[in-house]
């Protein structure tokens, strides 16, 4: 854990640093648990499985990191490596003097982008027809052009998602006790903290991996539709290490292969890396060895796909997975009749077969 006048003034004032960085001005943490408990200040954590270190995004602005943003915009609108640009929030968009920068940059035509997301303007929203639901855009960036009257149009749109992951548990508990541990000890509070790592993780438990696949893979196809549209200029997932990781049996573990560009693809059979998709992946780590704060995030992967091809590892490979010999589905009717021998003796197993299977066990060890 890091420790620095500026972390600890965010905490004492409850103040959110990647709003406050990205606009400006100061923003408090707008985190509200969904169960009513107290949540302020959980952007992330962090969970050991295997001996290995896990970050788990608990709030999406915690992902409101510059250089991935930039990264991102860079590669939907297709900029230079060089070229200058303009990402703004929205919310700035209500100085007069930041409207009058915007319009001075767009009549010299510099690339300007405006970028709405929950707290710097609401969602941009996909209403509801008929025949499809509504969805809302996490972030949403717009390119500014100049307008046949001089003025000021709307060009191509991009779509910037991210990955957050719901835990078992309250983080009210732990705030608590985060809380309590500023107040006790404000000149001592990362030592304090770093004797006492069991305080920010009491009644916290597991993440719920199980709904992080199944409520982001429908969303994510069709965002990734949408953002093939010839109004979009494409659309990116932006999911922490942790979350690929959690997503990989629901995929068939998918082999990923280099391209040219030091991007990344799925190998699937007679795909061609050589082309450059309008649908990305990024993935993303939290330099944890930072002795800064916020910890910067490091883009591990950046995965060029599309809708057809997540749907071929998740609808074809991985069932294919569960079916093949000695897989889950063939365990499948053991479990069955196990749990019937339960209830009904017919499906006990007799003594002899207990005692094979007792022996095999015994050999495996």
């Amino acid at each position: 854990m890091a420790q620095t006048s500026e972390s600890l003034s965010d905490q004492e004032n409850q103040r959110c640093p990647f709003l406050t960085q990205a606009t400006g001005t100061n923003y408090q943490c707008v985190k509200v648990e969904r169960n009513g408990g107290k949540s302020r200040g959980v952007c992330t954590i962090s969970s050991t499985t295997g001996g290995a270190r896990k970050d788990w995004l608990a709030c999406p602005f915690r992902a409101l990191d510059t250089s991935m943003l930039r990264d991102a915009a860079n590669r939907l609108f297709s900029y230079d490596a060089d070229q200058v640009f303009t990402l703004t929030p929205a919310t700035l968009l209500g100085k007069d003097e930041e409207v009058q920068k915007l319009r001075d940059r767009v009549a010299a035509d510099e690339p300007s982008l405006v970028y709405f997301q929950n707290a710097f303007g609401g969602e941009i929203k996909l209403s509801a027809t008929d025949r499809s639901p509504a969805f809302s855009f996490d972030s949403t960036m717009v390119e500014i052009l100049r307008g046949p009257d001089g003025g000021l149009t709307v060009g191509k749109y991009g779509i910037f998602e991210i990955q957050t992951a719901d835990f078992h548990g309250t983080y009210e508990t732990a705030v608590n006790n985060i809380s309590q541990n500023l107040r006790m000890f404000p000149d001592e509070f990362k030592e304090q903290i770093d004797a006492h790592q069991y305080l920010l993780s009491e009644d916290v438990e597991s993440p719920n991996t199980a709904n992080i696949f199944k409520r982001t893979f429908y969303q994510m196809m069709f965002k990734f539709q949408v953002g093939a549209h010839d109004t979009s200029a494409g659309c990116i997932f932006a999911v922490p290490r942790a979350v690929w990781d959690s997503w990989q049996k629901h995929l068939g573990a998918p082999e990923l292969v280099e391209a040219s560009d030091g991007t990344w693809r799925l190998s699937k059979p007679d795909a061609d890396v050589s082309t450059t998709p309008r649908s990305w992946i990024y993935v993303f780590d939290i330099d944890a060895s930072s002795t800064h704060t916020p910890n910067k995030l490091d883009l591990w992967r950046v995965i060029g796909t599309d809708a057809p091809t997540l749907s071929y590892f998740a609808l074809e490979v991985a069932p294919e997975a569960a079916l093949e010999a000695g897989g889950s589905v063939d365990r499948l009717r053991e479990k069955i009749t196990q749990r019937l021998g339960e209830f009904l003796p017919d499906f006990k197993p007799s003594p002899r077969s207990r005692a094979r299977k007792k022996t095999s066990a015994s050999r495996n060890k």
